[in-house]
């Protein structure tokens, strides 16, 4: 009698997960579906590789390149608003196609911005040197003024966000002189979003920023570009009475938000990283070590390897709350 009960006990608990499992099932393909692009594009962008002093003279004598960018039109008419994701050092990774399936799915379209292809690259990260610091800033511009000619596009609402390198162009996309010179959309981003970016540089001038919002996103638990390298910056920044904020998740290592990372983080086998480095910029747009005063190279003894990356999906859903929430704030309501 007892193994009767137990046994029809154990296929209830059964059919009542069952139920769940069937019930939830809708819930989950109707979410995907909403993720889904009503289209897709793929955009050859001119632009140009430069050196990272080239860039700074604004210097235009570099390399003609076409890059590429893939447009993921959200379901929705009219023109809707878009937001150009700028890939880290390894590439077009996992993280650039789950935002963009949450952005999509929230009636946002997005660019995802291939910086590396056209450059004959598949990353940088074990070897920086490969490729200018800035390149990816002068993309985003370039990308900028495909989108502003785009008619499914809204050109006031379009925002930009990097991670890592991408999280560098990023963040000093936003500075006013970059713009003057290089930046010829007649448009500027309605907001930069820069995840974990490297902060080791200080560039002339680089309070005086676009009157956007910036807002950058790191964790405590990352050594490669570690968050606390950001702080001082974005007390200059809201000194000078500029729109800036910095979140840091608790728990996060680098590439939190890339859910096929390692969970714990891991070591990224021979990863450069200037985490211990100071770098500014010199008039006549040389980069220098600022414990040496030399230019800066990657040689430099203060650049260091085998930092940790890794997936924190806490911090995952927590950021995508927050780029919700100040894509609401600089997009509002749909058009």
């Amino acid at each position: 009698m007892r193994a009767t009960l137990i046994a029809a006990a154990v296929l209830t608990a059964a059919a009542l997960a069952g139920a769940a499992l069937a019930a939830a099932a809708p819930a989950r393909a109707e979410e995907e579906a909403a993720s889904l692009a009503a289209r897709r594009e793929l955009h050859a962008i001119p632009s140009v590789t430069l050196s990272d002093a080239q860039f700074l003279r604004g210097e235009e004598a570099g390399t003609p390149v076409t890059v590429t960018g893939e447009l993921r039109i959200a379901q929705g008419t009219g023109r809707l608003p878009a937001v150009v994701l700028v890939h880290g050092s390894g590439g077009m990774g996992p993280n650039i196609e789950a935002w963009a399936r949450a952005l999509n799915r929230a009636g946002v379209s997005t660019l995802a911005l291939d910086g590396f292809t056209g450059r004959g690259l598949t990353g940088t990260a074990t070897d920086q040197a490969l490729l200018g610091r800035l390149n990816l800033i002068l993309d985003a511009y370039r990308a900028l003024e495909v989108l502003a000619r785009h008619p499914r596009v809204d050109p006031a609402r379009i925002a930009l966000m990097g991670f890592s390198r991408g999280g560098q162009a990023a963040l000093y996309a936003s500075l006013s002189r970059f713009h003057r010179t290089w930046n010829r959309s007649g448009l500027t981003f309605a907001a930069y979003i820069p995840f974990y970016p490297d902060c080791a540089t200080t560039f002339l001038g680089d309070t005086e920023v676009e009157a956007r919002p910036i807002r950058i996103l790191g964790g405590a638990a990352d050594d490669y570009n570690p968050a606390a390298l950001c702080a001082p910056y974005v007390e200059r920044l809201r000194g000078a009475g500029r729109d800036v904020a910095m979140t840091v998740y608790p728990n996060a290592a680098h590439g939190f938000d890339n859910p096929l990372g390692a969970r714990p983080a891991a070591v990224s086998r021979d990863a450069q990283t200037v985490r211990r480095c100071s770098i500014r910029e010199e008039p006549g747009g040389v980069l220098v070590n600022a414990a040496t005063a030399a230019p800066f190279t990657y040689r430099d003894p203060c650049v260091e390897r085998d930092p940790h990356v890794g997936y924190d999906p806490e911090a995952t859903a927590a950021a995508r709350e927050a780029v919700r929430a100040t894509l609401a704030g600089v997009f509002g309501p749909a058009r």
